[in-house]
């Protein structure tokens, strides 16, 4: 098809659906107020998304109410519900918008190139892998900028909820929250202790042996800690928190220092493991096995350059990461490969 005619194209598949909302009386910007309320069912947390104040909200969702000429939310007690009106609004509106934001895509690709914001946060213990990932991104899409904020579980579980970011990397997906959740790399928990230890060069190690062991951790809440926790609890030991440190730099070099052991990501250690100033433990049910995700609140939409990234980490994150090394080689677009390269010097479990 020639350019001129898919703009064509492009810009009256754009004009049906502005005339379409025009002839019922209602802007797209109330449109998208109404979608965030519904989906969040709380005025509050769609004003916090769209940084807007609630007020502001509630006088849009209000006039919409009026166009329409029926309520579309209801309240019990604190809490809103939509009515049969606001059900049927919400289902067309989510079919607005996911047009809307298929035409953006187009235009994206007519421009000739991603542009845009990509806002991200990620668990202190994903920093050592994370740059690799954004670096290979803005190969490809250099036209994006980002930013990226590195914190503990506690911040980002309290921003996921307030949903202040595009997506979010971490190791344990939070309970008894609405959020889709993308694998996209193995993360292996390791037994990391400093090459002068007893159990250095032993193998297979009974995981009884740990029993006596002093341990150098995280603080309580974090998931390699929770991980820990778990998988002691499961073998019926003691375990005996020798340390608590706010950071898995403070843990690593603690564990180097010889005040004990820890349970790490392979990612984090990678370094040390490779020349000798750590090892990994060969005890029974080692490496832990678990994954990273990209983590969203469930029903978010995300804008073009965000759902770019999450294609990207899902068929070239592996890859990119098991290079190591940033300009290795360079992924293409839609062509990633998802095995991956397991890290050496690793016990097999």
């Amino acid at each position: 098809m020639p350019q001129s005619s898919f703009y064509a194209q492009c810009f009256y598949r754009y004009l049906f659906v502005i005339i379409e909302i025009k002839l019922m009386n209602f802007t797209l910007r109330q449109l998208s107020l109404f979608e965030a309320v519904a989906r969040h069912q709380s005025f509050t947390r769609a004003a916090q998304e769209l940084h807007l104040t609630q007020p502001a909200v509630s006088i849009q969702i209000k006039l919409l109410e009026e166009s329409v000429g029926l309520p579309l939310f209801e309240k019990t007690g604190r809490k809103i519900s939509l009515t049969r009106a606001g059900k049927e609004m919400f289902r067309t509106s989510l079919e607005f918008l996911d047009r809307l934001e298929q035409l953006e895509q187009k235009f994206v690709e007519l421009r000739g190139g991603l542009q845009g914001n990509l806002n991200i946060s990620v668990i202190s213990a994903a920093k050592y892998f994370a740059p690799l990932l954004l670096a290979a991104f803005l190969r490809l899409y250099p036209g994006v900028n980002v930013r990226m904020q590195v914190t503990n579980r506690e911040i980002l579980i309290e921003g996921l909820k307030e949903n202040r970011d595009d997506l979010i990397i971490m190791g344990l997906v939070p309970d008894g929250l609405a959020v889709q959740a993308t694998p996209f790399l193995e993360n292996l928990l390791v037994l990391a202790a400093p090459p002068g230890h007893p159990l250095a060069h032993e193998r297979s190690i009974p995981v009884a042996h740990l029993a006596g062991e002093k341990w150098v951790l995280r603080e309580e809440g974090s998931g390699t800690r929770m991980a820990m926790e778990q998988f002691f609890a499961q073998h019926h030991l003691p375990l005996h928190v020798s340390m608590e440190l706010g950071s898995s730099e403070a843990v690593k070099h603690g564990v180097m220092a010889g005040l004990g052991l820890s349970v790490m990501s392979a990612h984090n250690i990678a370094l040390e493991l490779a020349e000798g100033y750590l090892v990994a433990l060969n005890v029974e049910g080692f490496p832990l096995r678990r994954h990273w995700y990209a983590v969203m609140l469930e029903g978010r939409r995300l804008n073009p350059v965000a759902h770019t990234f999450l294609d990207f980490l899902r068929e070239q994150g592996a890859q990119v990461v098991a290079q190591g090394v940033i300009g290795r080689s360079s992924p293409t677009r839609g062509k990633g490969r998802k095995d991956t390269k397991p890290p050496t010097n690793l016990p097999k479990n």
